[in-house]
């Protein structure tokens, strides 16, 4: 079996399409797995350092808000296709699966114009623009959140599955990540993260309520303050005479996220779709406060399917105050009953089997077609 992987920008499109990989791999160990990409993606390096093979098109995003400045990015889609075109020949897959981003609408549009088994992965409430174009060339739809079908005409080729997460957090129940980390049995641990590059809104609150924090003698802070904003982050710590290391910790950033997670008793993050899928995988409760700078708002959706779910609480970047995320945090702290109820909520909705759902539907398709 050959199977093409088109997806790129961030890693909440690369992540889940390297999960989907993975699942294929290890139930078809002689598979053929290709990554198609964009130039400027992040996938540039994580896709290889995972082990898997990369080809590039030169694809970028529409500017949705000054229209006249789309010309070159016209230009660099229509040369994107015939480089997907090619590529598509060449490697000759029995299927593709596309997950979002610059290079997976061009893929998707060439594999269904050649009659390739096309299938798509959408991991946010509010869809992208790149899978719902490429939704008429989809023998599947799958879905991280029900709420997402709505967007979508072809209801009978939707399949809700969650997102596929890393197998590190299908392992949550196997290692005593407290104890690892150095969490007391009647600690308070509470994890602030803001993806990858960080979220300065938050960061600044945060910074904001330090002292309050660190007068709180059971709780313990794990802090991923994003490469870029690390020497502030610790230079915050500092100017309030709190260390950066021991009962507070900063990162930068950690391969350990599961760990992490699985140690804390509250979550307070952006809301990503992978961010959501990996805090609903662990059973944690959640403030979740989304980015605003997104397209088509996707992150308050994902936010607010969580939180209409009693998992989390949703504060919107516009409401976000040093005060107001004070009070969230300890009346969740004090609250116990309210926490575990969200907790309760957060691990009903967590999804550990994603990538299994998808690879027997796609499985499924193969045996239809007799490959």
């Amino acid at each position: 079996m050959r199977v093409v992987m088109a997806c790129g920008g961030t890693g909440g499109h690369i992540y889940p399409a390297i999960a989907i990989a993975d699942k294929i791999r290890r139930r078809r160990p002689d598979c053929e797995i290709l990554f198609i990409g964009a130039r400027r993606g992040m996938e540039r390096d994580i896709v290889p350092a995972r082990g898997y093979e990369l080809r590039c098109i030169d694809v970028r995003g529409f500017d949705r808000r000054r229209l006249h400045r789309n010309a070159g990015a016209l230009v660099a889609l229509l040369r994107a296709c015939g480089e997907a075109r090619r590529i598509l020949r060449g490697f000759a897959p029995d299927l593709v699966i596309g997950t979002g981003g610059y290079a997976s609408g061009p893929v998707l549009r060439e594999a269904g114009r050649a009659g390739i088994a096309a299938y798509i992965h959408e991991q946010n409430a509010f869809p992208g623009m790149a899978n719902r174009l490429a939704e008429r060339y989809a023998e599947k739809v799958f879905v991280a959140f029900a709420e997402s079908g709505r967007h979508f005409k072809s209801k009978e080729k939707l399949v809700v599955t969650g997102n596929p997460v890393r197998r590190e957090f299908a392992a949550r129940g196997l290692v005593d990540h407290r104890e690892r980390l150095g969490v007391a049995p009647r600690e308070f641990a509470l994890l602030v993260f803001g993806g990858s590059l960080g979220a300065r809104a938050l960061n600044e609150a945060l910074f904001a309520i330090l002292r309050e924090l660190f007068a709180e003698e059971d709780l313990r802070l794990f802090f991923v303050s994003g490469a870029r904003h690390y020497d502030e982050a610790r230079a915050a710590f500092a100017a309030r005479g709190i260390p950066s290391e021991g009962r507070f910790r900063v990162m930068a950033y950690t391969d350990e996220m599961h760990a992490y997670m699985c140690a804390a008793d509250l979550v307070i993050s952006r809301a990503g779709a992978l961010a959501v899928s990996e805090i609903t995988a662990c059973g944690r409760a959640s403030v979740l406060i989304p980015s605003p700078n997104v397209t088509g708002n996707h992150q308050f959706f994902n936010a607010k399917s969580a939180a209409d779910r009693g998992a989390a609480l949703l504060l919107e970047e516009a409401e976000l105050s040093p005060a107001r995320l004070l009070d969230a945090v300890l009346r969740l702290k004090s609250d116990k009953a309210l926490l575990n109820r969200m907790s309760a909520a957060s691990e009903s909705l967590g999804r550990l089997d994603a990538a299994d759902v998808i690879y027997e539907h796609i499985a499924a398709g193969l045996r239809e077609r007799g490959e």
